[in-house]
């Protein structure tokens, strides 16, 4: 297999393929990438560090301890170096042809740029039109029709080829890291949001919440057990914490009373309401006709036609006219165009005299209007200021490309969000203005950045810049304004990852920490594709993941012949539901033409292959 990327998530497949499915891995990096782990190196690591010391004075004495005894900004995980790794400036049709192409059954191209990952699609294609092709791209609506043109081509080639079994070996999936990664950040940063994997006709929700004694309670399934325990034990500052469990059995769940866990708590079809997205009209960038005018002008354009209504219904007591010709005259007297009411009764007299002070007092109110409203077209296409009193609502860190998906995620979920760049040409600006979400332009380091984003009444905040440093200073500044602010903070490093979470929750016990990496997140459903796994889904489990995928039961004697109670082999596999059928019996027996979903560890999905 070859893989060719140039940052983090490059060297995190390679060691995916190669540590839990055993692959033969070519990895293709840029010259200076040989030996450097992005984001975190030089300075920034330091930085980190620096940053990281001072969380652990302040965490009661606790050290670096439970690292393993490497430093908190070591590289962890198998690093691709010498044989197996190619080095090219550009992916030319040389380069792709000296790694193996031609040979190789699956090709990643997982490079930061997406003409650069399509480019190279186009020749591996024609190179070896049998190859399986994974591409990483952020734009959707091209890469469905990326996918469509490279299989249109797959099956072109296997047609002049004659070969048999072309059409079918090959294939292009293309994914994004940060859809991937998206609905697990999103879900973190919200207290109480459930975890939805939309599957070819099914609905997967999964939430987290503490168990009962009798096991799951009202869930179907227990797909994972959280750490938990003493994190200041006798026999050390971490010996007495549980670990992280995925896919329990019954025995381990009957123990774990009053454990946070990751429960499946419904499957079914997919309706409109399961995710409420964004109205047409907010995604489109036109204001509703409520945010044309202010609260008061609103309120005082209400009193005036009050009374406009009730002079009208005054002259019709008084002169005993049609209602509607009373309406009809109260308007003409309103805007001073009717005959002076010199021979009329005193009553008409004093209703015309009180319907051109309301005309009077209407012409500046309907000028105040036409200015607001005005100003609000006018600042439609501008950045969004917070306004005041705004609480209960989620900072978000950064609108490169993994904030802009967790933003429009966010939204989706009609959370009240607050963005802080400090690109003002960040990409995630354009989606930030559509979607009429305030935004901080400034250097979150800075001080006074984060309280303009109304920080100390935010209900979480969600660091997710691409570097380690700034999203760390972010958090601990805002534990100092907030300590009991949740806090998810994206960290490219698993060990660095591990000793901040553990000190932040040492030192902030009341408080929810949380560290997610967005390599990590993305690598498995990265890897499953390559492997020809339909990976539907990835939910996050503090460091580890928990992958969703399709699979035919024939050709697995570990699934075919069993039932679905006896399918389940624990910490690797759960099979979770038949493909179009909502409610799957635990006695019924998995047969040859059965498609199910299972939800699997990463070694679980490569033993299913």
């Amino acid at each position: 297999m070859v893989v060719c990327g140039d940052d983090g998530l490059a060297h995190r497949l390679a060691a995916e393929l190669r540590g839990v499915y055993g692959e033969q891995v070519t990895l293709v990096v840029p010259p200076d990438e040989r030996t450097v782990r992005p984001p975190v190196v030089g300075r920034a690591r330091s930085a980190s560090a620096a940053l990281f010391d001072r969380v652990v004075s302040a965490a009661v004495g606790v050290g670096r301890s439970g690292t393993g005894g490497q430093p908190a900004g070591a590289p962890s995980g198998p690093h691709p170096d010498g044989e197996g790794v190619l080095a090219a400036a550009e992916l030319t049709e040389a380069v792709l042809a000296e790694a193996g192409v031609a040979r190789a059954a699956a090709l990643a191209l997982v490079y930061d740029d997406d003409e650069t990952n399509i480019r190279a699609a186009l020749t591996a294609r024609r190179l070896n039109p049998r190859l399986r092709l994974v591409l990483r791209l952020y734009n959707r609506r091209l890469g469905q029709h990326i996918e469509e043109l490279l299989d249109q081509a797959a099956a072109l080639a296997a047609g002049d080829d004659g070969g048999p079994g072309t059409a079918t070996e090959a294939s292009t999936t293309v994914l994004s890291d940060a859809d991937t990664a998206a609905p697990a950040l999103a879900a973190t940063a919200v207290a109480g949001t459930s975890r939805v994997v939309q599957t070819e006709g099914l609905l997967l929700r999964a939430v987290e919440r503490p168990l009962s004694g009798d096991g799951p309670g009202t869930g179907l399934h227990t797909l994972a057990l959280l750490s938990g325990g003493d994190p200041a034990g006798a026999d050390g500052p971490y010996a007495g914490e549980q670990q992280p469990r995925l896919l329990p059995d019954d025995e381990e769940v009957r123990q774990a009373a009053g454990r946070q866990a990751v429960v499946l708590e419904h499957v079914s079809a997919p309706a409109g309401g399961e995710s409420a997205a964004p109205s047409r009209r907010a995604m489109t960038g036109v204001p509703p006709l409520g945010s044309l005018f202010s609260r008061r002008l609103r309120w005082t354009l209400a009193v005036l036609a009050g009374c406009v209504v009730g002079l009208a219904v005054a002259l019709w007591v008084v002169t005993g006219i049609h209602p509607l010709r009373a309406f009809y005259i109260t308007l003409l007297d309103l805007f001073a165009i009717d005959d002076p009411a010199l021979r009329q009764p005193l009553g008409r007299q004093l209703l015309q005299l009180l319907s051109a002070l309301v005309g009077l007092l209407l012409l500046p109110v309907l000028l105040a209007a036409a200015l607001e409203a005005f100003g609000t077209f006018r600042t439609a296409s501008a950045l969004r200021k917070p306004p005041r009193g705004l609480s209960g609502h989620v900072v978000l860190l950064g609108l490169g490309k993994i904030g802009t998906r967790v933003l429009t995620r966010l939204r989706e979920l009609n959370v009240p969000v607050v963005c802080v760049e400090s690109d003002p040409e960040a990409r995630g600006l354009a989606t930030a203005r559509r979607l009429r979400v305030p935004v901080v332009l400034g250097d979150v380091t800075q001080e006074g950045v984060l309280e303009a984003a109304q920080i100390q009444r935010a209900q979480a905040l969600l660091a997710v810049t691409s570097s380690d440093t700034t999203n760390l200073e972010a958090v601990l500044y805002a534990r100092t304004v907030r300590p009991d602010l949740r806090v998810v903070l994206r960290l490219y490093d698993d060990d660095f990852a591990t000793a901040v979470y553990r000190t932040l929750r040492t030192a902030y016990p009341q408080a929810l920490t949380r560290s997610r990496s967005v390599t990590h997140l993305a690598a498995p459903a990265f890897a499953g594709v390559m492997l020809g796994r339909q990976v539907l889904g990835a939910v996050a489990v503090e460091r580890r993941v928990l992958l969703f995928a399709a699979v035919d039961v024939d050709g697995h004697p570990q699934l075919e012949g069993r039932t679905v109670r006896e399918a389940f082999r624990a910490g690797s596999w759960r099979v979770l539901a038949l493909l179009g059928h909502a409610d799957t019996a635990s006695s019924h027996v998995l047969g040859k033409g059965d498609r199910v979903v299972v939800a699997a560890t990463r070694r679980g999905l490569a033993e299913l292959r």
